[in-house]
């Protein structure tokens, strides 16, 4: 995982699409994130049925994983590791307790903030003619997904943040959200309980590059009462709350 400090950046984009209107400060508390997106051989060592469509090399992203399904893997790695879980499986939501030291999915801001690395332009690397280099996307993946950590990392050393599979957040979303949304550590909207969207970000194997950019929001439902879920693009990574003595030896990324 890497270790990211707690921080301030402004997320959304005003020239973007309406839904990351309007662009707004927001401070983050440190925290530690998957260096690259969940695999095949991860899903497997917590024990998980594996939905993916392509399953052909180990180190590729899962894909077609329920936005639930990928909670109740975040409990099953927390249990592997002896922290505790931060999902309460007995909820509609798999409800989360931030203070838990277990997984979990980012949240949006989390997310956004680990992808911009310190910067405020679409992509951390520069222009979109660079994007071959860092994300696997509709102009170069083939069609397909590939092994995670393939090309190259953001500022902040974080793989496949631009493409792949889009990735999973813990956040409902709404397209206004942003117009109300707190300056510390926003959790998103309350659900409204049918037919729930969650966010989901990152570009993926077979998003245009505008779709890869920093700020690019997206819903998706979550497939918890879909029997047949086949967005081969839907993986995730995971995040956990960073300890005070974890905090205490953070070196900023540069």
């Amino acid at each position: 995982m890497v270790a990211l400090p707690a921080g301030e950046f402004t997320m959304g984009n005003e020239k973007g699409n309406e839904d990351e209107t309007p662009a707004h400060k927001v401070k983050v508390s440190a925290f530690l994130i998957d260096q690259f997106e969940v695999t095949h051989e991860l899903f497997a060592k917590a024990q998980m049925p594996n939905p993916s469509h392509w399953q052909d090399n180990p180190k590729k992203p899962v894909e077609r994983v329920r936005w639930r399904d990928a909670k109740q893997y975040c409990n099953e790695r927390s249990l592997l590791e002896g922290l505790k879980p931060c999902y309460n499986e007995k909820t509609a939501d798999l409800d989360c307790d931030f203070t838990a030291n277990g997984y979990r999915l980012p949240t949006e801001a989390e997310w956004e903030y680990a992808c911009r690395a310190g910067g405020s332009a679409d992509f951390d690397f520069g222009g979109p003619d660079k994007l071959r280099q860092f994300a696997w996307f509709a102009d170069n993946a083939d069609s397909k997904t590939h092994v995670v950590g393939e090309r190259k990392p953001n500022r902040w050393g974080i793989h496949d943040l631009y493409g792949n599979v889009a990735e999973w957040c813990e956040d409902v979303y709404a397209p206004t959200y942003y117009k109300e949304s707190p300056a510390i550590d926003p959790l998103g909207p309350p659900s409204p309980g049918k037919d729930v969207k969650r966010v989901m970000r990152g570009g993926s194997w077979k998003a245009s590059a505008e779709m890869c950019r920093a700020s690019f929001r997206q819903g998706q439902k979550t497939g918890d009462t879909d029997a047949c879920f086949f967005t081969d693009y839907c993986g995730f990574r995971c995040v956990r709350r960073a300890t005070p003595e974890e905090v205490a030896k953070m070196v900023r990324p540069k």
